[in-house]
């Protein structure tokens, strides 16, 4: 059973890689394919857009197939997208074979979070979702500076680590993950966006929506921003790329004690207000290596723990239809990383790799004045001003499925749930 959910967590992990270290190579992009770094910067809005709009589509469409189908199916498209990205002769053609990895992506990560809790009892389905969750995490950790640092000389190298992470998980999962459950009745399409209808879910959404609008505008272009202090080493932006890898890691621990003990409301404010001191700094800070290793350890470890809490809010509101509230939280996500590519290439346009953490500051702020206003209501009593534990995921499980017990299964979101599974 274990060796079963480590290889989802492959899958999530080759996910999480291939999302995230782009971020890393642009700059090798941008000159192997004669375009400027903000055009490049496209992959991560490209990626992320389709991921955004193909997740529920893709969701609705594979209801009835096998599990086992639907993950090596995701896989399969997922690891051929990214070594079609290796080959692609031109941008226009890389950019395509993006939209087809964001397809496998989509695809896979719901269904994975499905199996890892129709694999375990009840009373377990949390540590089984932080296992193969913990992919994503881990990639920030891992797989992005390893990514980096293989394609310092070449991106390309980068893009066949992927296609070798997707095809390992491939591969064990096909010897190994038989035997799965049936899959049970899902939600259609129309189903899944009816809780847009409710206005708290809407505030929540958006708060996601630019809150990863305002953290990506400068991790996607990190390298340029902290050119200052790495001097075009693709070495040095390896390191930078690590230990914000692992301050991720630690806020999405740090983050999930936090709204467990504080609530969701005082995270929010408190971890927004810590980012948007940390982008308001970098400008000074980028100038040396001691400087934006400071930054890269400080703005990740606010900005995770942030990233815990955005889902268990939305969970709150409707904790009967938490999967659903959550699978839109990813959308959201997913969509303010989408943006992030285009807003941080204008800002690099105007302000310059050295004040582009402005935006990142402004929009961060306005972030944390949006959850001052709409999770005031209910900062006093049950729902989004609470710890998960108030919201408890009663009666549902990652596929939006019954469970007798707390499943507490949130589905598709990706990184920012991963320190829910851990509880």
């Amino acid at each position: 059973m274990r060796l079963r959910l480590l290889l989802l967590a492959l899958g999530t992990f080759a996910v999480g890689t291939d999302s995230m270290v782009t971020a890393g190579i642009l700059g090798l992009v941008a000159h192997d394919l004669d375009i400027s770094v903000p055009a490049a910067g496209q992959m991560v809005t490209v990626f992320a857009l389709s991921y955004a709009v193909l997740a529920p589509v893709l969701a609705t469409a594979a209801a009835r197939w096998p599990r086992r189908r639907v993950l090596l199916t995701a896989l399969t498209v997922f690891t051929l997208a990214n070594a079609l990205s290796a080959l692609a002769p031109n941008y226009p053609v890389l950019l395509a074979t993006r939209v087809l990895a964001a397809a496998g992506a989509a695809l896979y990560t719901p269904t994975a979070n499905a199996v890892a809790t129709s694999l375990v009892p009840p009373e377990r389905r949390g540590r089984a979702l932080a296992t193969v969750l913990g992919g994503m995490t881990v990639a920030t950790a891992l797989g992005v500076p390893l990514g980096t640092y293989l394609g310092r000389t070449d991106w390309r190298l980068t893009m066949w680590l992927v296609v070798a992470l997707g095809a390992a998980a491939f591969l064990g999962l096909a010897l190994l993950l038989r035997g799965l459950p049936a899959p049970t009745a899902a939600p259609d399409l129309r189903t899944r966006l009816a809780p847009l209808r409710n206005r708290r879910v809407l505030e929540a959404a958006a708060t996601t929506l630019v809150f990863f609008l305002a953290i990506n505008v400068v991790y996607i272009y990190l390298g340029a921003a902290v050119s200052s202090a790495t001097g075009g080493d693709p070495g040095r932006l390896s390191l930078i790329m690590l230990v914000s890898g692992v301050a991720s890691v630690a806020g999405n621990w740090l983050g999930g004690r936090a709204v467990d003990r504080l609530g969701t409301r005082a995270v929010l404010l408190s971890g927004g207000g810590a980012a948007a001191a940390a982008f308001l700094a970098l400008p000074w800070l980028s100038g040396t290596m001691p400087g934006a290793l400071l930054y890269a350890a400080v703005s990740p470890l606010a900005a995770w723990a942030v990233a815990v809490a955005l889902p268990h809010r939305l969970a709150s509101i409707d904790p009967p239809n938490a999967p659903l509230l959550i699978s839109l939280n990813s959308s959201a996500l997913y969509l303010g990383i989408a943006a992030a590519g285009g807003v941080g290439s204008l800002a690099l346009t105007v302000l310059g790799a050295r004040w582009l953490p402005l935006a990142s500051t402004a929009l961060t702020l306005a972030v944390v004045a949006l959850s001052a206003v709409t999770t005031r209501r209910s900062a006093e009593g049950p729902g989004e001003g609470e710890g998960p534990r108030a919201a408890t995921l009663k009666g549902t499980s990652a596929d939006g499925t019954t469970a007798p017990q707390n499943g507490a299964a949130p589905q598709g979101s990706d990184a920012a749930v991963q320190g829910a599974g851990r509880r």
